[in-house]
């Protein structure tokens, strides 16, 4: 079966462990929009957790500059693979070729996703000039 970006925008949508999800939510005073603001604070904020509830292992040649891989062989997803970057100190895509990896396990990734984040209330809300 041929997995298309529908498919898979399908699949990551109804996915618990997206990183999208983790982001802040500021509303406006009418509460009509709801903007999502990408930010690490989730991860952040929980990184010591992630890193103790973490396996080291020693980095396998073929995941180089491919974190998307290891996140697929891991998690069965490649939506963690910005995750991995973040938690091995990890920058960009050419820096992706390490001596060891640190993997969270996917019920710590799980936890710090059902953590309540709260949302961000605005004074007002003013004209966007798109």
């Amino acid at each position: 079966m041929t997995i298309t970006i529908d498919k898979e925008s399908q699949q990551r949508k109804q996915l618990a462990v997206d990183i999208d999800r983790m982001s802040d939510q500021y509303i406006t005073v009418n509460e009509l929009f709801t903007f999502p603001s990408p930010a690490l604070w989730a991860i952040e904020k929980n990184l010591f957790y992630l890193l103790k509830n973490s396996r080291q292992v020693e980095f396998d040649r073929k995941y180089i500059y491919r974190p998307d891989y290891l996140s697929y062989d891991e998690y069965g997803t490649v939506a963690l693979a910005d995750l991995l970057m973040y938690v091995n100190g990890i920058g960009c895509l050419e820096k992706f070729s390490l001596d060891k990896v640190v993997i969270p396990s996917y019920d710590a990734i799980v936890t710090i996703c059902t953590d309540k984040f709260s949302k961000k209330e605005t004074d007002e809300m003013v004209e966007v000039d798109w």
